[in-house]
């Protein structure tokens, strides 16, 4: 259980990575257990400064609110800042749990915008304690594993992102002997997530890992394997955006972590040319090229082995702002 570290690696000059991006290095491995941890660094791709979901509403600068529709929410920005909403980030609360389905910059004073969303909850549809059922007021988590990543992102499916949280929710009891589920709503992912035993459970990942990004402002993004396996990846166009998402990316993958961790199981640790075979594989797709709104664009490539989804910003000339690698 202790903190495994190499020095940094060049990241090969002819791997295509975001929008033609050129040379990028990879520091690491750093592991804990069962989850392996690198860094990828590299130059701000832009200057815009972004919100996060979860910054922005908890200084009640957006509003989601409960459309009665549970794959579609409405969102505003209320405020002067742009707001860069990730797919996968969950909001808590309304009548029912929801993860919002797409990558989506929501600009300045927006006015009520559709949000596409899938349940994360299944059979609630009251007010959860003195929680609002109009609105959604946290988005403190994230989606934890790459298979409900996948049914959300790539399918498009409910059935399976409810399947999905059943899933992981098995996986954590059947991991710690104990019980996943929350009594206030058993069914709900964030509240699973929020159980003292899970966060009990993840608390050694988050001390060994949390501070591997400190001091170094070139980090861009990370990547991340389970027992040896390569799982995703996610890099962004500035490292300002990166370090506001951090936690809550460690936290998803911690805990995605502890759902497939087997005490007797041996591995080697994920390594660099894995990681860099994940993104070739991945870049060497067609791509294909998806509005979400007249200003976010996301441009998918797929393989057998592979995904990626590039998020483009329209007001910035199309500048990427996130990629997102999954190996399947």
């Amino acid at each position: 259980m202790k903190l495994c570290t190499t020095g940094v690696l060049a990241f090969a000059a002819s791997l295509t990575l975001p929008a033609q991006t050129n040379t990028y290095k990879i520091s690491g491995p750093f592991t804990h257990d069962n989850l392996t941890v690198f860094l990828i660094h590299g130059p701000n791709k832009t200057d815009q400064r972004f919100l996060t979901l979860e910054e922005a509403l908890d200084q009640r600068k957006v509003i989601v609110y409960e459309t009665r529709d549970v794959n579609e929410l409405a969102i505003e920005n209320v405020s002067d800042e742009d707001v860069f909403i990730e797919s996968g980030d969950i909001v808590k609360g309304g009548a029912q749990d929801r993860t919002l389905k797409d990558d989506l910059i929501l600009p300045a004073k927006s006015g009520k915008l559709s949000i596409s969303s899938f349940c994360v909850e299944h059979g609630r549809w009251t007010q959860r304690g003195r929680e609002s059922v109009q609105t959604f007021d946290s988005a403190n988590q994230a989606l934890a594993t790459k298979q409900l990543k996948l049914a959300v992102k790539l399918r498009a499916n409910q059935q399976e992102v409810w399947n999905g949280v059943a899933a992981v929710q098995a996986s954590l009891a059947s991991a710690m002997n104990l019980s996943a589920h929350s009594a206030a709503s058993p069914t709900s992912l964030p509240m699973t997530m929020e159980v003292p035993a899970v966060r009990r459970s993840i608390d050694g990942y988050i001390q060994d890992l949390a501070g591997v990004p400190n001091r170094q402002d070139d980090v861009i993004g990370y990547a991340f394997a389970i027992d040896g396996k390569v799982n995703s990846a996610d890099i962004y166009g500035s490292h300002q955006l990166f370090a506001g998402l951090w936690m809550k990316l460690l936290r998803a993958s911690a805990v995605e972590a502890v759902s497939e961790h087997q005490p007797s199981k041996q591995f080697a640790p994920g390594t660099l040319a894995d990681v860099r075979a994940m993104f070739a594989d991945a870049d060497s797709a067609k791509p294909s090229v998806r509005d979400v709104t007249a200003r976010t664009e996301v441009v998918t490539k797929e393989t057998r082995q592979s995904v990626m989804f590039e998020t483009r910003d329209r007001a910035q000339n199309g500048a990427w702002i996130h990629a997102n690698y999954i190996a399947r």
